[in-house]
């Protein structure tokens, strides 16, 4: 019984030795960045979760009448997903064969931390569009297990609860990995609500995550999402390898560049600006570029706390006993500290939403903070109609209400500022702007 839940209710396949292994590693490329992504595109690392049938049938679930002519646009469009800019047979980025006993069908990496801006998938964009809730409980449904997820993995679409499912899943393991025979309480929530953050701008800096509490360096921490109880201590350190390459791989990812025409002028007053404001937490750009690393107390940033407060020292302590801190003796603790990390802003104007939990569609509105929206829905598509290129991020409807008639599918599409780890307060460091300089700041963030 434990295994059955502890395979988070969307395990395909029955629970066998967890001793096996079950993927090749990648062949050598040239260099390691190479290696990282030839890894990150080809290997699976999670066996099957479920049968690869469960993918083709879940029109069924959907209740269409005939599966659409266009099955694998809508699939995309439902869930959040987008084309794959490398061989993934028809599978979008974030879906992938495994075979493991049985061939079947896993996630990776890429189901959060690739997407798409103006029609076109990066991998390394944060995807902004995913319901991964509903992507798991579709197919678990498709599967034909109609258990109840054990664990919310999105409150509110384009976030995850991905805080919440570290501590989630570290709990089942002892130190070394093995599987407990019931879950430890390490502080469990789930109303974290994140937005996922660039791959790109890792580069820079020294700790990562939103509080800034772990080591950049770290490559075992990068490897928590594995913890499928099908994995094993074994695989782990099979696999450390690769996502040492993977590391290199995700720390050469370059921001895109903005596709529009700048007003060069304006921005280079927006520099000034920038410069004299807000350069001190979030650092300078170009060539000879400058990063503070700098973490603002919590007081001082004013944002939802939530994030900040859910992941508890309960889960610090069980982590830094566990596998994943001893990649260089106890030089890879976690830490807790005073705030959220202040990020680079590379490539910023491909990231909406903004703040850690994507609570402000745009950055007019995060530099303007009492026209940040209360509660708001948009259309989740990545095309140039919905990129409000002046406000720079997403175009969004106002409401007063969500209607209580619809799916909670459907309600998953609206942000509700007043819920828990979702309020849109804080970062108020804009507001002294003339409407002037704001424009002109806006202006030179798309140039970074």
């Amino acid at each position: 019984m434990l295994r059955l839940l502890l395979y988070l209710a969307f395990a395909a396949i029955p629970i066998f030795d967890n001793s096996a292994t079950f993927a090749a590693e990648p062949k050598a490329p040239d260099s390691s960045v190479d290696r990282g992504y030839k890894a990150l595109t080809e290997t699976p690392f999670v066996p099957p979760l479920w049968s690869y049938s469960s993918y083709d049938k879940l029109w069924k679930v959907w209740e269409a009448k005939e599966k659409p002519a266009n099955y694998q646009g809508e699939v995309q469009k439902r869930y959040g997903l987008h084309s794959a800019p490398f061989k993934n047979g028809e599978l979008p980025m974030g879906l992938r064969k495994a075979s493991f006993l049985i061939e079947g069908l896993t996630i990776d990496c890429m189901v959060c931390h690739a997407g798409s801006i103006l029609g076109k998938s990066y991998i390394g964009l944060g995807n902004s569009s995913l319901d991964v809730h509903a992507l798991f409980e579709d197919l678990n449904l498709a599967e034909g297990r109609k258990t109840k997820l054990p664990f919310t993995f999105s409150n509110a679409r384009g976030t995850n609860e991905a805080g919440g499912m570290g501590v989630y899943l570290l709990g089942y393991r002892e130190p070394d990995l093995k599987l407990r025979s019931s879950r430890k309480d390490l502080g469990l929530h789930d109303d974290l609500c994140e937005d996922v953050p660039a791959w790109w701008i890792l580069k820079k800096k020294q700790t990562m995550y939103y509080t800034g509490g772990a080591d950049a360096r770290s490559v075992r921490s990068k490897m928590q999402f594995m913890m499928s109880p099908l994995v094993s201590r074994a695989d782990f350190e099979r696999h450390e390898k690769a996502f040492q390459d993977i590391d290199a791989f995700i720390k050469s990812v370059e921001a895109p560049k903005y596709p529009f025409p700048i007003d060069q002028k304006l921005a280079d007053k927006g520099g000034l600006v920038f410069n004299e404001n807000c350069a001190k937490c979030h650092g300078t750009y170009g060539e000879k570029w400058t990063y503070p690393n700098k973490i603002i107390p919590i007081e001082q940033i004013g944002t939802d706390r939530k994030r900040f407060d859910g992941i508890t020292a309960k889960f610090g302590e069980a982590y830094n006993e566990s596998w994943f801190s001893k990649e260089k003796g106890d030089g890879y603790l976690v830490t807790q500290t005073k705030g959220y990390q202040a990020p680079p802003l590379d490539g910023i104007w491909a990231t909406a939403p903004y703040l850690h939990n994507g609570s402000v569609p745009t950055l007019y509105a995060l530099l303007k903070s009492d026209v940040r929206p209360k509660l708001f829905t948009r259309s989740f598509e990545t095309n140039e109609a919905d990129y409000d290129r002046d406000k720079v991020g997403w175009k969004i409807t106002e409401v007063k209400s969500i209607p209580m008639s619809i799916s909670v599918f459907e309600q998953r599409k609206y942000y509700d500022t007043s819920k828990p780890g979702r309020s849109n307060r804080g970062h108020t460091f804009g507001d002294d702007l003339t409407e002037g300089e704001r424009k002109a700041v806006l202006e030179y963030l798309k140039t970074l």
